[in-house]
């Protein structure tokens, strides 16, 4: 299978993705109540974001020239994929690196996020059989030239000891924050809305945490949020909006709502479902330059990094944890 046939079989994914064959609907359908999170909503907007933003034949054409991907593998290796699970087809981008790079691939997918992936490749493989030998899923990776595992910062310890001696990227939880200047137009503080809501705020990609200017003004974002406000219809966001509405009444510690999310002061880039944290400073300069050196940053939106709305929207070659995985597969 060379290349410019994988760049064909995943150009004819892209358009199987916005399509409605039946048994896709089906699939989305199943993966939504194996994992209440996954809405058609936004299971369909990951979708799209991959078929729009991945599989488009120029886009695929375009990023494999920058690296000159050989036309056929002369010495396929064999790559394991820990998967994540916490937003619709998060490993999605991996599978793709590992396809396009020409090398054989396990797959062991989150349990949370395993219908869409084995779906897809299995249609891959329907389209063609050679896929089925290159693409297989495994419950234990074992006996791997290499690694790719993507877990929290807890299992990211297990499989550094496991997959030490083999080439690996291992990536651990990350969250993204937003900067604020106070002057942002009531469009820029809905599209931010997009940054914190989407998925639930479940994605690294998600804003978990503001940084505002001293005498910041609360409403207008607030009421901008609002847009987002049906999701408290969704049990498993609104019991923990309530759960977290609980602890802070119980410690009479201040807060803002607007009924579907907690603002609450606080320094940790990290934050609870249905909670945004916010911090004030004085300086927006020494500001980014503390930012830079935080490790849990998966990305800046606002003043001094990506526009606003774009958070979840990154490109073929926005490479989580700024490690380049096509480059590492490359290379082996």
């Amino acid at each position: 299978m060379n290349l410019p046939h994988r760049i064909e079989l995943l150009t004819r994914l892209g358009e199987y993705l916005l399509g409605e064959a039946p048994a896709w609907l089906e699939a989305k359908e199943r993966a939504g109540q194996e994992n209440s999170w996954f809405t058609p909503e936004f299971t369909d907007l990951a979708v799209h974001r991959i078929a729009t933003g991945f599989l488009a034949e120029q886009i695929l054409c375009d990023w494999t020239g920058r690296y000159e991907l050989p036309g056929e593998q002369a010495a396929p290796r064999t790559v394991g994929i820990v998967m994540a699970g916490n937003i619709p087809l998060v490993g999605f981008h991996d599978f793709l690196c590992g396809f396009i790079s020409g090398h054989r691939l396990v797959l062991k997918p989150s349990s949370r996020d395993q219908v869409l992936i084995r779906h897809l490749v299995s249609t891959l493989a329907a389209w063609d059989p050679e896929v089925a030998r290159l693409v297989s899923f495994s419950d234990q990776l074992r006996g791997c030239d290499a690694y790719i595992a993507t877990g929290s910062s807890n299992t990211s310890r297990y499989f550094d000891y496991y997959f030490a001696k083999y080439p690996h990227i291992i990536r651990r939880n990350r969250s993204s924050v937003a900067v604020l200047e106070g002057s942002e137009s009531q469009e820029d503080l809905e599209r931010l809305a997009d940054d914190v809501y989407q998925y639930f705020g479940l994605g690294c990609r998600n804003v978990s945490q503001l940084y505002v200017p001293e005498g910041y003004d609360f409403l207008p974002l607030l009421e901008a949020f609002r847009k987002y406000q049906y999701l408290t219809e969704h049990h498993k966001y609104k019991n923990n909006y309530d759960y977290n509405l609980a602890l802070h009444l119980l410690n009479k510690r201040y807060y803002m709502t607007n009924g579907s999310i907690l603002l609450v002061e606080s320094a940790a880039v990290f934050s609870p479902i249905s909670q945004l944290n916010y911090a004030f400073y004085a300086e927006a300069g020494s500001l980014q330059e503390d930012l830079q050196n935080l490790a849990d940053i998966q990305c800046v939106i606002g003043k001094g990094g990506l526009p606003f709305g774009s958070a979840q929207s990154p490109s073929v070659d926005d490479y989580a944890d700024g490690v380049d995985t096509l480059a590492f597969l490359k290379s082996l």
